[in-house]
């Protein structure tokens, strides 16, 4: 045998014994999904549906109309200010218009404070009433997937989920389940 060869040999031997662990490792993870059990759940489409999702919902439906309503009303009285004070700048004297002017503005100061706070109590709101639901029904879905023997669940509205086979959808299960352990 010529040294050349002897020297190919040992180097791909050696580059062999370099790679090798590195492919094995690459399809660790492969082979740990292949043997596993996945489920989806629609945690949304679960919280909306739900008896306490559904009551939640309704609540702050009343309380959201309830501030528009509020809100609407004040938008219309700072319109309806607004078009006067056009209609009464030709009459106005300067310091009268500049009180005129300041007063419409703190209004409208006033009015996208209220906007703001508004916004910010409802999304409070929601969560004041959906997070106990939520926790119950991932303690639901721990509960479910155990039972089932699935090793991993993913939310569908979490954007990960591409395709689940319809059998692997936990999320009616999981409202009926919900619904019975929650009656009233």
């Amino acid at each position: 045998m010529n040294v050349s060869l002897l020297k190919s040999l040992a180097l791909g031997a050696a580059l062999m014994a370099i790679v090798s662990p590195f492919a094995v490792a690459a399809d660790a993870p492969t082979a740990a999904v292949v043997g596993s059990k996945i489920a989806t759940v629609d945690m949304q489409k679960a919280l909306q549906t739900v008896e306490a999702g559904k009551k939640a919902k309704s609540q702050l439906e009343k309380e959201f109309n309830t501030k528009k309503k509020m809100l609407d009303d004040e938008q219309t009285a700072i319109k309806k200010l607004t078009e006067e004070f056009k209609k009464q700048t030709m009459v106005l004297n300067d310091e009268s218009k500049a009180k005129k002017q300041q007063e419409i503005q703190e209004r409208m100061m006033k009015f996208q404070d209220q906007m703001m706070r508004s916004q910010t109590e409802i999304q409070q709101k929601e969560g004041e009433l959906t997070a106990p639901i939520v926790k119950s029904l991932k303690t639901m879905v721990k509960e479910m997937a155990a039972k089932k023997g699935y090793s991993l669940v993913l939310d569908k509205n979490e954007q990960t989920v591409i395709f689940s086979e319809e059998k692997d959808d936990l999320t009616e299960e999981l409202v009926k389940s919900y619904n019975g352990k929650n009656k009233g």
